[in-house]
């Protein structure tokens, strides 16, 4: 390979995923239906232990979309949860919670909600169960025993998938809060089998909305890697 070629690639590979963010507003229009199958297709190209590919993947449009939206909002006002993979807040560590924290300080001050106004944040959380109205979203389910490994797998699955809409002009936000219902989303997409990982949705971005101007730090690259000589 030139030097020439492999520049224009890295320097693709640097817009690409430097590019991609979580997107917290959509616009109303769908995605046409074959760019939406040229991305899951995309995505099918992720790598796993064995080529197992252990993951199951539901997406929901319209009608079953809406449908799904009012019934994971009803189980949110019933607290009618049911996590396949457990969740606590105890299992970030001090650092990943001040990580956190400073996220979640921009993200409530783009949307105008006070650090202590509870009553408002969980409102905004209830509403994004309606996948912050983007027409699409898609349900990521580990297949098999379901056990951290398999997991794994569908987690680099997951980043593929977001990196493929990315590079389609799709824009993307992996909720895992759509995840603390994973029966509700069983019953109504009638899937027998799989733990449900996160859910994703997906769409066009409402580049007017001030949510979608809000920035994620990363951590330097010394602080959560070492290299061994």
């Amino acid at each position: 390979m030139s030097l020439s070629v492999h520049t224009e690639l890295s320097d693709a590979a640097e817009r690409l995923i430097r590019g991609r963010r979580a997107t917290r507003a959509f616009r109303p229009e769908a995605v046409p239906e074959d760019t939406i199958r040229a991305v899951f297709s995309l995505a099918g190209a992720a790598p796993s232990n064995s080529n197992a590919q252990p993951w199951r993947v539901e997406v929901v449009s319209g009608p079953a979309r809406e449908r799904l939206a009012d019934a994971l909002q009803a189980a949110h006002a019933a607290n009618r949860t049911s996590v396949d993979f457990p969740y606590s807040d105890d299992m970030y560590s001090e650092v990943q919670q001040a990580r956190r924290a400073a996220f979640g300080a921009g993200l409530y001050g783009a949307l105008g909600i006070g650090p202590d106004d509870l009553a408002s944040r969980a409102a905004y959380n209830a509403e994004s169960l309606r996948f912050y109205g983007a027409p699409h979203a898609a349900f990521l389910f580990v297949a098999g025993d379901g056990g951290p490994r398999l997991a794994s797998d569908v987690g680099a699955y997951l980043q593929t998938l977001l990196l493929a809409m990315t590079a389609y002009g799709v824009a993307s936000c992996p909720q895992g809060l759509l995840s603390f219902y994973a029966d509700t989303v069983r019953a109504e997409l009638g899937v027998g089998e799989g733990r449900l990982l996160v859910g994703v949705s997906f769409g066009y971005a409402d580049e007017t909305a001030p949510v979608n101007r809000v920035t994620a730090g990363r951590a330097a690259l010394d602080e959560v890697t070492t290299f061994h000589g």
